[in-house]
């Protein structure tokens, strides 16, 4: 394999590893400062608990995540060099912004939170995990922003003398509808991870029969988080594809393996095609769907790969604009099908567990089990689908793939590092589901004291037992 090939692996290995994190800890950090919202605003204790219990998983995440993000951030500079300098002006910016502010104020406020408990006077350090959370959706944005520069280029000029990408507009940047959508998408499936979690975490301590009066309380926050979030999830889902189809159709053209140009597009249930990735062999498919997905009618015309490739090479020169058909195609459907499937199993379980009942079937506690790892598959082979299915363009239009990776840098050394990074990626998935399991097998804390005064000099402070 070429450092080229090797550089991709790697780069996918390791974000795709870190992106596991990312929702889970955006989503729960949300829910948890709901939950302690409840208890500052009712004096329940089982809010309380339930904000100790799932705050532990949430910071447990939260380190992972921050671990495993800083990788991210050196291969820029040591397997995409080219890239980086290409369009380091422009892509730097909103990476820049999102650790001087987005960073900083979540790790901040989350300290505070942390260690606060018992210092801090409760309305106060509620408002140390509210703005914690905030930082989550900041860093988040900031993110996107700079992805979808990747996905959709615009606020810049090219700089002949130079032969860099300049920024010429931070607003244009943060706000393209690419970077909107984008963002919408993500944050309501960072919602569907974490009501899942919840809802999986929950049902298996309730059919232990453990802490029930706290963990029926945390189910129904679960199910209900996971059902609007999958809702939501399709919304901006299609919001997301109508934008990819008008900046980026041969993206849209893959995943739906539509090879011809047609109007009354249908959307393929199942396609098999040509070896060659040419055109269709066998298709079951929803009559006008796709033309209805893409362009909002059902007579609406959507182009197809042959003509897209045929239209790209008189644009960009001879070469092959087509991704991966197959890859693009199938994590197109695995992403929507895993999403349905928590959407779907939430809508049941909130039906079976009406009125406090407590189901007993199998499948309801094998359904809960699978839950927390549903959306979260579903996201992952999402980004593997956005990056994939982009290619051969690393910045759609301006730089190919192959021109962004380092040209001093072999295949042996990139083999190196992707072989260290996923050794201690491995060693990493131990101890993070090591402790998660740990966390859940223990339960929610028990209440020991809470001060009359919090935030007040006490030799009695805000004290659980485990």
């Amino acid at each position: 394999m070429s450092a080229l090939d090797l550089a991709r692996w790697q780069f996918g290995i390791t974000t795709v590893y870190h992106f596991l994190f990312v929702p889970v800890t955006i989503g729960t950090g949300f829910l948890v400062a709901g939950l302690q919202t409840a208890w500052v605003r009712t004096g329940d204790l089982r809010y309380l608990r339930a904000t100790k219990f799932f705050g532990k998983l949430f910071l447990i995440n939260f380190a992972m995540g921050v671990v495993t993000g800083i990788v991210q951030e050196f291969q820029f500079g040591m397997n995409w060099s080219n890239y980086s300098r290409f369009v380091g002006d422009i892509f730097g910016a909103p990476l820049a912004i999102e650790g001087l502010l987005a960073f900083f104020l979540e790790s901040t406020f989350l300290g505070v939170w942390i260690f606060g408990w018992d210092r801090l006077p409760r309305k106060v350090h509620l408002a140390s995990i509210w703005l914690a959370a905030t930082g989550t959706v900041l860093s988040a944005y900031f993110i996107l922003a700079a992805n979808s520069f990747m996905q959709h280029p615009v606020g810049f000029t090219y700089n002949a003398t130079t032969g860099r990408a300049e920024l010429t507009s931070i607003v244009t940047l943060l706000t393209q509808k690419t970077a909107v959508t984008a963002f919408f998408h993500t944050i309501t499936s960072a919602f569907l991870v974490a009501g899942s979690l919840f809802v999986g975490v929950s049902a298996w301590l309730v059919a232990k029969g453990r802490s029930l009066d706290v963990m029926r309380t945390t189910l129904k926050v679960g199910l209900v988080t996971t059902f609007a979030a999958s809702i939501l999830v399709f919304v901006s889902g299609d919001m997301q594809a109508r934008v990819m189809v008008q900046q980026q159709p041969m993206k849209m053209a893959a995943a739906e393996a539509l090879y011809e140009t047609q109007a009354n597009a249908p959307f393929s249930v199942f396609t098999i095609g040509t070896l060659d990735g040419s055109k269709k062999v066998f298709q079951i498919g929803v009559p006008d769907l796709l033309s209805i997905i893409s362009t909002g009618k059902p007579t609406g015309t959507v182009e197809g790969v042959n003509n897209l490739q045929a239209a790209y090479e008189k644009k960009y020169g001879i070469g092959d604009y087509k991704p991966n058909i197959p890859v693009a195609y199938w994590s197109f459907r695995l992403m929507i099908g895993f999403g349905a499937l928590a959407g779907l199993y939430a809508l049941w379980a909130l039906w079976a567990t009406r009125r406090n009942r407590i189901p007993r079937s199998r499948w309801f506690l094998r359904g809960a089990v699978a839950m927390p790892f549903l959306p979260i598959a579903g996201m992952g082979i999402g980004w593997i689908f956005t990056e994939m299915a982009r290619q051969p363009w690393v910045v759609f239009g301006l730089m190919r793939t192959a021109d962004g990776v380092s040209p001093n840098v072999s295949a042996g050394e990139v083999l190196t590092s992707m072989l260290v990074l996923t050794a201690l990626y491995a060693v990493l998935a131990v101890v993070e589901f090591g402790l998660m399991f740990k966390a859940v097998k223990i339960g929610p804390p028990e209440v020991v004291h809470i001060p009359e005064n919090p935030g007040a000099l006490s030799d009695a402070p805000l004290t659980f037992s485990y």
